[in-house]
């Protein structure tokens, strides 16, 4: 199919956050901390409110009616304690924009500060035991005796790697225009992953029942988890809008959404691997560092994929977090899986140096008949198969095991593999079907964030129809349609596809009106381990002076069920491939020591790949069927082409130089050191 959607895109008439038209308009722009740790002394307005255009200054000093129960992340202005540099202390609004921006430079704030301390580290004595890991998984896990297998073992792995702090930077910045109406009823326009749990959110900061916020973004340039839930800037409009009693826009730039709309936590993972003499694993051993903010208590799931990757009769995974006086992380493509299996499968590749074997053979025959950790049996497991496709198509028969063996001119040649997984889960959805104007409507809360959800909802919905997709029309991004997950976790097409494929079979029952909740489904599904899998191949040229890294060939084999779309699906996953090759590279971003928070926020400063980065990069896929997903039997697509991609780079890297680079980013001056 052509995307739905595609020519309001490319002409102009799609509308994202910012855009709607809205009379009487204001702007609010705010002002940040200075400071990384400490208190708000005062705050002076009175050159700011004399200025032109200004209409109100909101501010930690009066602080405005916000619930108790307000995510502290979006608690603005309640406190005057500063937890993290470029916190929201004060904001500015203003008729127009430049009148907001250049008032809130006037605004004059005094600091008592106080030490702060931004950084992780492995021995950092306020490291402890969270709760849970995101989104809901145990902290650490245990099975057989990880001392003992390691002892036996005829080889043995042990090393740390790290991973940067790194930001999503989606094409679309952070923005929220707000209106109350005479009633009290507030209208965001917002740039939402999920307009459903954007409501539920802004509801419960604000004290408002959730029937009184609606929530509309009906297109969305790019999110990557960072719009998985209301950012500041959602409430700061809402607060604003309430006290100029007028409409407000915010529009975060991107230095400001560095600040406040999350990031990856910088991890530190430690993993310790035995083997026997054939390389079947005795013992693996995964324990991860990692931070989160004195506000809020997120711990990625950096160590879960180990927990269902590889054949071992002793296993042990274990976070630990610090709460620094940094902003909070949060989700960024993949969360959990993408740095925790750049780790694994980097200790996977040195466990075949060791062994000498061949790394694909390797992760063969430690290939898993349940998953390990929780012996659960597999809905369905094709890694080996993507494996042998992926070496096919790569030529990898013809490699020389040997690091540094090739050399094209002043260039060394390596190539490396790994493995990719990620969960195959679903989230309770509603969704209506109606016969309208001789076509059929369906009606969900649905969020397309670029990934062609209009597209792949309408072919769902016309193969439960049984009519052509020209007959169908998906309206969606509306918190006022029929509640549905947010898209995130890979989870979009199979919980919103569900409750479209049941809600159109119950159109055909009716003959006029259908309707589909999915929570009574869900709650009855059979116990079984639900992932997809993949394998990453890639081809690098380091040249042997400068140290510079360049992709020539990256190949991805996946095998995530049925596939709605193929040519939505190809974007996805390479999309998430040439992000993890920005992960393997170049991305971080860099920690202020001295004053806290980041010093490259912006994406002049922090690189992501273009198009001259890379050579050539393919996706494919392996026809799978799994009658236990969903009724379109589809895995998600969007997160799991980033994961292994690091991992692979980086042994390619090695097997082109000979030179183990554990400490991402893969830059010139780690290779020359």
């Amino acid at each position: 199919m052509i995307r739905i959607e595609g020519r309001d895109k490319v002409t102009g008439r799609a509308t994202y956050a910012a855009e709607y038209p809205v009379k009487r308009l204001a702007y609010c722009y705010p002002v940040q901390a200075e400071i990384a740790h400490g208190r708000v002394a005062g705050i002076d307005t009175t050159t700011a409110l004399a200025m032109p255009g200004v209409l109100t200054v909101l501010s930690c000093m009066e602080p405005p009616e916000l619930s108790p129960e307000a995510d502290p992340e979006l608690a603005l202005f309640q406190r005057r304690e500063v937890a993290y540099r470029g916190q929201f202390v004060a904001a500015v609004v203003a008729d127009s924009y430049d009148n907001a921006r250049a008032a809130a430079g006037a605004v004059r704030v005094a600091y008592e500060p106080a030490s702060h301390d931004v950084r992780l580290r492995a021995d950092h004595p306020g490291l402890y035991k969270p709760e849970k890991v995101n989104p809901d998984l145990p902290t650490d896990t245990e099975k057989g005796q990880v001392a003992a297998g390691l002892a036996a073992a005829e080889v043995t792995v042990e090393a740390t790697y790290t991973t940067p702090a790194t930001h999503n930077n989606p094409m679309e910045p952070h923005a929220t225009v707000a209106l109350w109406s005479g009633a009290g009823d507030l209208t965001l326009f917002d740039a939402s992953q999920g307009v459903t749990y954007a409501r539920n959110i802004v509801a419960q900061a604000l004290g408002l029942r959730p029937e009184r916020v609606r929530v509309v973004s009906r297109h969305v340039g790019g999110g990557f988890g960072s719009k998985g839930t209301p950012r500041p800037n959602a409430v700061l409009a809402a607060l604003a809008a309430r006290a100029a009693g007028r409409p407000v826009k915010v529009a975060l730039t991107r230095h400001q959404m560095y600040d406040v709309t999350g990031y990856r936590t910088p991890t530190i993972q430690r993993i310790r691997l035995g083997a026997d003499a054939e390389g079947r694993i005795t013992a693996l051993e995964h324990e991860v560092a990692e931070q989160s903010s004195t506000l809020v208590e997120f711990a990625e799931q950096t160590a879960s994929p180990t927990r269902i990757m590889y054949a071992t009769p002793s296993l042990r995974t274990a976070h630990r977090l610090v709460r620094l006086d940094v902003a909070t992380p949060s989700w960024m493509r993949a969360p959990g899986e993408c740095p925790g299996m750049f780790a694994l499968e980097s200790a996977m590749d040195e466990l075949a140096v060791a062994a000498g074997l061949d790394p694909v053979e390797l992760r063969v025959r430690n290939d898993p008949d349940a998953e390990p950790a929780s012996g659960l049996p597999f809905s369905s497991r094709n890694l080996v198969a993507c494996l042998r496709e992926g070496a096919r198509r790569f030529g990898w028969q013809d490699r020389d095991p040997a690091p540094g063996a090739r050399r094209d001119g002043r260039r060394l040649v390596g190539t490396g593999v790994a493995s990719s997984t990620y969960p195959a889960r679903r989230l309770p959805s509603q969704a209506s079907a109606s016969i309208e104007n001789g076509g059929y409507v369906v009606r969900i809360a649905a969020a397309d964030i670029g990934t062609g959800a209009r597209t792949a909802l309408t072919r769902i919905a016309a193969t439960a129809l049984d009519v052509d997709p020209d007959l169908v029309r998906i309206e969606l991004g509306d918190s006022d349609l029929p509640h549905a997950s947010l898209a995130g976790g890979s989870m979009g097409t199979a919980s919103w596809g569900t409750a479209v494929t049941l809600a159109c079979q119950d159109l055909l029952r009716d003959g006029k009106h259908g309707f589909a909740d999915t929570t009574e489904i869900l709650r009855t599904l059979p116990n079984l381990a639900r992932h997809a899998f993949g394998a990453q191949f890639a081809e690098v040229r380091v040249d042997a002076d400068t140290g510079e890294v360049r992709i020539s060939r990256m190949l991805g084999v996946f095998a995530a069920g049925h596939i709605v779309d193929a040519t939505l699906a190809r974007s996805q996953f390479i999309g998430g491939m040439i992000m993890g090759i920005g992960m393997a590279l170049m991305e971080q971003t860099v920690t202020d020591l001295e004053f806290g928070g980041f010093t490259n926020r912006d994406l002049a400063q922090y690189h992501v790949p273009v198009n001259a980065d890379i050579e050539r990069i393919d996706a494919v896929w392996l026809d799978e069927e799994d009658d236990e997903l969903n009724p379109m039997g589809a895995k998600g697509i969007g997160e799991i082409g980033i994961v292994g991609t690091a991992a692979a780079v980086a042994n390619a890297v090695y097997h082109a130089t000979g030179r183990r680079i554990r400490d991402l980013p893969i830059t010139p001056a780690k290779l020359l050191l």
